[in-house]
């Protein structure tokens, strides 16, 4: 399985079976500019863990352009659904069997509302299982007790979380979530593209290895293999 980092919280995750998209905010984000382009992004399936702006930018318009269906909770999906996309709703706790694998909605605390600030339903994780491998997509979280749960049923190769801090969890928090989900490999993400959520990456990454950690810090268009 071959992840992308797309900048901001967004990723490609290019499996056996399919391509999956993870909130895809990529033509707003200067940061990506002449890096991604959105025409060239092919998937199969969109993940959208929440419905704030600097994560469904390009919902829409991908989607649209390659037949992909939106996975996300009940208002999400609904939203999409009405604009004429494919869209599977799930909500927290839920499991569902994919072509490409297995996905569990999980846990996050955070706030959604669309752009025009309709409600878009509670934000969420999703915890990926596919090719015998499993990630954890924490979406735009604090850190919180409910993580402890996924290892008890899931043996996590890799955790994709928020580093950026002030609107998610910082470096700290993070760490300290890699604990609570059992992972020493980390994956950092929403972080750097707007001055809020600038962070030391010298500092990050020596945290993690004091910890015992792992932690990538992937440039806009490079990729991770596990």
């Amino acid at each position: 399985m071959k992840i992308t980092f797309l900048g901001h919280a967004s990723l490609l995750i290019e499996a056996e079976n399919a391509a999956i998209l993870v909130d895809p905010f990529i033509s707003g984000n200067e940061k990506a500019s002449g890096k991604i382009d959105i025409n060239d992004l092919h998937p199969d399936y969109i993940l959208v863990t929440h419905a704030h702006q600097d994560h469904i930018l390009d919902v829409e318009a991908i989607a649209k352009a390659n037949g992909a269906v939106v996975v996300s909770n009940f208002e999400i999906a609904t939203h999409y659904e009405a604009l004429g996309i494919k869209a599977h709703p799930m909500n927290h706790g839920g499991n569902w069997e994919f072509d490409f694998g297995n996905l569990k909605y999980v846990n996050a605390i955070h706030t959604s509302s669309f752009p025009d600030g309709s409600y878009g339903g509670v934000p969420g994780g999703f915890v990926l299982s596919t090719e015998g491998k499993h990630l954890y997509i924490a979406g735009d979280t604090a850190l919180t007790m409910d993580m402890k749960l996924i290892p008890l049923t899931t043996a996590l190769d890799l955790a994709i979380l928020p580093i950026g801090d002030n609107f998610t969890m910082g470096i700290d928090d993070a760490v300290l979530a890699s604990n609570f989900v059992a992972c020493n490999t980390v994956l950092g993400y929403h972080y750097d593209t707007f001055g809020y959520i600038e962070i030391d990456h010298k500092m990050a990454m020596d945290k993690f290895r004091k910890a015992g950690k792992k932690l990538h810090l992937l440039n806009i268009g490079a990729s991770l293999t596990i």
